[in-house]
């Protein structure tokens, strides 16, 4: 099979735990690109949080992507033009706040360039962090969400936040998407928007088959693109479960694994440990 897209998560899978991209795995993309892959940034990191790995790989030379908000927005990298938007309503946001007061987890979006939320706290810290934006910590969380936002998060510790997701992916099932990005990130996106859904439309714009496409990920909001794409890959790293659904398991974020599948299923090299 010739493939024509490449589509990478971003933490834990293209990028290392420092949050840099190793040389192998940068040198592997570049010559990907060079022969006309496209590549693709597919996080649930804000746009603004993803766009210096854009720079990095060149994707705007190379006229490649970058699908943000876990599917919510898809930009083309070289005109800049948004090639797809999905947002949640004010009402919407609210009802999730009214939700996570009951759950008794914190809960946090965007607006503008900002993370907006009621409480300080570890986790919406940890995510300011691996995005690069700011927190405000606002009087009141529904006063500070007047229009209509791309994602909303609830965030704890882990045991807390899978409880409180088998629990609302059961309620808020007809409203919607419900997943895990960490294992202490439970993610809300407009119901019918993941991954998997905005790489289907993306792939139809550039007119590339999914049997074209490899997606590489590690954790339970890359479901759905690793089941879309023609080669599906789990990283080393991620849950069992995930590598079971996988159509490969690479190695792990730390060792080279998305070179390696590069090097492999792209360049057709033979791949050294």
């Amino acid at each position: 099979m010739s493939y024509k897209m490449i589509v990478l998560d971003l933490d834990d899978t293209l990028l290392r735990d420092d949050h840099s991209i190793s040389d192998r795995t940068k040198q592997a993309l570049m010559e990907a690109q060079e022969l006309g892959v496209k590549v693709v940034l597919a996080s649930g990191r804000p746009t603004y949080g993803m766009k210096h790995i854009a720079e990095e790989l060149s994707l705007a030379k190379y006229g490649s992507y970058i699908l943000s908000f876990n599917g919510g927005k898809i930009l083309n990298c070289q005109t800049y033009e948004e090639m797809f938007s999905s947002t949640l309503s004010p009402e919407a946001v609210h009802h999730l706040y009214e939700l996570s007061r009951r759950e008794g987890v914190y809960i946090h979006t965007y607006v503008g360039d900002e993370i907006i939320t009621e409480e300080e706290n570890p986790y919406t810290t940890i995510e300011a962090t691996i995005t690069g934006l700011p927190i405000r910590v606002a009087e009141t969380f529904v006063n500070a969400v007047t229009e209509p936002v791309v994602k909303v998060l609830m965030v704890d510790v882990p045991e807390k936040i899978k409880e409180v997701e088998t629990k609302l992916q059961a309620e808020l099932e007809a409203e919607f998407s419900v997943m895990r990005s960490k294992p202490f990130f439970l993610e809300f996106t407009e119901k019918g928007v993941t991954k998997g859904t905005s790489l289907n439309q993306l792939i139809k714009a550039c007119g590339i088959k999914r049997e074209e496409v490899i997606a590489m990920g590690d954790s339970y909001n890359d479901l759905a693109m690793i089941e879309f794409a023609g080669l599906g890959v789990a990283m080393g790293n991620a849950p069992d479960d995930i590598k079971e659904i996988a159509d490969f398991v690479t190695d792990t974020n730390m060792n080279d694994g998305v070179a390696k599948v590069v090097e492999e299923f792209v360049l057709n090299k033979v791949v050294s440990v």
